[in-house]
């Protein structure tokens, strides 16, 4: 028997309301070096959700997703060059108009292929934008680039912290993340979304039944870009520094093999496969644990991730159900 949809829905509700309590509750517990990590993974996970709706809602695999994260990031540290502090919600406001608007005309020719073709353009994209930063001086090139400044976090003019200190960053990080999760749930369940998940399922179908996909393609592309910026955004203003390898190639393979990770076609999945994949970095990284092997933790990482895949085709977000049904036939 099923459960009806209201008790699913309010049990999703509950279990979700929980995980944010106990992020919100985390830095009582942990350390500085801790705290900075999830910290990490928190703006990663924004990252994810962003690729997520591409990807997993609309069924566009792209390869280039981190150029707008990257953009983001840049524009960021380019505001910031002055000492004298500038406002978060402009400087925020920013980093994902510029990553929207790249991702405009990146949008209106890449969508113009499909499948292995559009691919490989979102990636050329990037490459672009990532030679530009690299092999110009228009942000000291491949040495990258420092914050001078700070974005300053005001409420009608009262400053209530230090958005550059660690615990005040957490916050804002794990706020932003939830209002990136509400926004993309919300998306998902009205109209927009539900035509986006009709063009993942059979794009043929619903342009026989009345629908212009391509405009919902673009639309969804340029809002997937946006939302990258505001976690390249997060990610400058946490490292105060910026480097052209934020907008490389294996930066959008990682962010890919995060949603594969935690499982494609749920929100829940790109927030799981973040925490998964910086946290078994950091196990693979230990020298305790592996010794001297630790330093070739990329082969480690990748074999897990391919067992994973192997293993739970629905990715982590999956696993729960996989030993009910396997308990379910052992019974």
């Amino acid at each position: 028997m099923t459960r009806p949809p209201m008790r699913n829905t309010a049990r999703q509700t509950t279990l979700a309301l929980l995980v944010v309590a106990a992020l919100a509750a985390l830095p009582l517990f942990l350390g500085t070096y801790e705290v900075d990590l999830v910290a990490k993974i928190l703006v990663l996970a924004i990252f994810a959700l962003s690729l997520e709706l591409l990807v997993g809602q609309t069924g566009l695999v792209s390869f280039g997703h981190a150029a707008f994260f990257g953009l983001g990031a840049y524009t960021t540290a380019l505001l910031l060059q002055d000492p004298d502090p500038r406002s978060f919600w402009l400087v925020l406001a920013a980093a994902m108009a510029m990553a929207g608007l790249y991702a405009l005309p990146v949008a209106a020719l890449s969508l113009r292929t499909r499948g292995v073709y559009f691919i490989m353009v979102t990636l050329a994209f990037a490459q672009l934008v990532y030679y530009v930063f690299h092999d110009t001086k228009v942000a000291k090139g491949s040495d990258g680039i420092y914050l001078t400044g700070i974005p300053q976090f005001s409420l009608a003019g009262w400053v209530p912290f230090d958005i550059t200190k660690s615990l005040p960053f957490y916050y804002v990080a794990l706020v932003l993340l939830c209002l990136v999760y509400a926004f993309l749930a919300s998306l998902g369940a009205s109209r927009f979304g539900r035509a986006l998940a009709g063009i993942r399922a059979n794009e043929q179908r619903m342009r026989a039944a009345g629908y212009a996909t391509y405009p919902y393609k673009i639309a969804a592309f340029v809002i997937a870009a946006m939302l990258a910026g505001l976690a390249g955004f997060l990610k400058a203003t946490r490292d105060g520094y910026v480097n052209p390898e934020m907008l490389a190639w294996h930066e959008s393979g990682a962010v890919l093999l995060m949603i594969i990770l935690g499982g494609l076609g749920r929100l829940r999945g790109a927030v799981i496969g973040a925490f998964a994949f910086v946290l078994l970095q950091e196990f693979f990284k230990n020298d305790a644990v592996f010794g001297d092997f630790a330093k070739r933790w990329q082969l480690l990482l990748g074999i897990t991730v391919i067992a994973c895949v192997l293993l739970l085709p629905h990715g982590l977000v999956g696993l729960s159900a996989q030993l009910r049904r396997r308990g379910n036939r052992d019974g």
